[in-house]
């Protein structure tokens, strides 16, 4: 992956390996054992000032792009693929601020992301609408130089650790009526609600989010009103699916690693089972789709910090690093067959944390629904084209990571 990565990034992927192995993977049997909502290695995490990856220097964050974020994630995700999706869930909220905030809400929020001071998250779907933007219910209705918020969004990365949420809720009808909304996890009238429960990610928080009446300023507003769906579907084709890709991509990374070692290591027939060739086919079938889901990813993310059109690409990384990190899973559990299913093992934590990838931004079948129409030419225009010079790393940026 040279031909992508810069000294820099290879510096930064040293770094989060280190403190992953040190910080994060000495806790991850007690996230698995006691299934709760983590709030300390969530902030000690932040602290380190990888929330701010992408936000431009001038701001206090780290400047380095999108490649620079997606080997972050990937390295976590590697560790605990709930920290990962942590980090990643985190990274969407910093989008809409980046793209949508006017300067006093950047000169504000960003250097709070970058620090760690501030966890920010992005709520959209609602129980009832799900991915249906459009046919969400929560309303925020202007009264004076405040807007009243009632509703609720589940499934929000964050949901529980989160300092700041960036909602879109319905201000009129039709796809002009949904606006975003900055709100603070102190507001009156805001509450977390159930923390649901999941097959993965253990750690991770992925809960729902409650307004009753929950008043806040005219300021809070994200952008005009009316601009709330271009906030949820640019968060999430250019964040969302490749921030999934990144956790895919490290918990795949882990699951060849393990099974190879394990493999090397559990002689059967006096040899190890690496040497026999049904065991050796498999373990090449996992490396070529890691490589390939890598080559994707970094790809994608790559084109992302150059500014140039690349939705497409984005989609088919999210559609590639879940869909072939779930079979190198089933791969390593036919590979460690019964041992597979022990905790000590890791593999069936692979399987079901993988899994957990899969839905978010867009099964794999909505991919394929938006590939193909990219396949006949009827897309209505590209995000990445239209905020490309919020995306980029910006030159001056660009230097100082050169030098840094």
């Amino acid at each position: 992956m040279d031909y992508f990565t810069t000294p820099s990034h290879r510096q930064l992927r040293a770094t989060v390996r280190e403190f992953a192995e040190k910080e994060v993977r000495p806790h991850v049997p007690r996230l698995e054992a006691e299934r709760t909502i983590e709030h300390e290695i969530a902030r000690k995490i932040a602290r380190q000032g990888w929330i701010g990856v992408t936000i431009p220097r001038a701001y206090g964050g780290m400047g380095m792009g999108h490649l620079a974020k997606t080997i972050i994630i990937e390295e976590l995700a590697r560790v605990s693929g709930a920290m990962g999706a942590m980090v990643q869930a985190s990274q969407l909220g910093v989008a809409k601020v980046i793209h949508f905030g006017n300067e006093e809400q950047r000169s504000h929020w960003l250097p709070r992301f970058a620090s760690g001071e501030s966890l920010p998250t992005i709520a959209v779907t609602e129980p009832e609408s799900g991915g249906h933007v459009l046919g969400m219910s929560g309303t925020a209705v202007r009264d004076g130089d405040e807007y009243v918020l009632n509703g609720r969004k589940w499934f929000v990365g964050n949901s529980h650790i989160g300092d700041v949420h960036g909602v879109v809720f319905r201000t009129g009808e039709g796809s002009r009526g949904l606006s975003a909304f900055l709100v603070e996890s102190d507001r009156p009238g805001f509450r977390c609600g159930d923390p649901g429960s999941q097959a993965g990610l253990h750690g991770f928080s992925f809960g729902e989010i409650i307004f009753e009446d929950c008043r806040i300023p005219v300021s809070n507003r994200l952008g005009e009103e009316g601009s709330g769906l271009a906030v949820a579907y640019s968060s999430s084709t250019l964040y969302g699916r490749l921030n999934l890709a990144a956790v895919s991509l490290g918990i795949h990374q882990a699951t060849v690693e393990d099974t190879a070692r394990f493999a090397s290591e559990r002689v059967l027939y006096g040899k190890p089972i690496a040497e026999l060739p049904t065991i050796n086919l498999k373990l090449g079938e996992m490396q070529s789709r890691l490589m390939t889901a890598r080559l994707a990813a970094y790809h994608a993310s790559h084109m992302l910090d150059q500014g140039m059109t690349c939705d497409a690409e984005l989609m088919n990384a999210k559609l590639i690093n879940t869909e072939l990190a779930i079979d190198s899973a089933r791969n390593a559990l036919e590979i460690f067959a019964a041992r597979g299913l022990q905790a000590e093992y890791n593999v069936e934590r692979y399987l079901r944390d993988a899994v957990h990838i899969h839905p978010p931004a867009g099964t794999s079948d909505v991919q394929r629904l938006r590939l193909g129409q990219f396949a006949v030419g009827a897309t209505k225009g590209q995000w990445s084209q239209k905020l490309s010079a919020k995306v980029r790393i910006q030159d001056e940026d660009r230097e100082l990571v050169a030098v840094g």
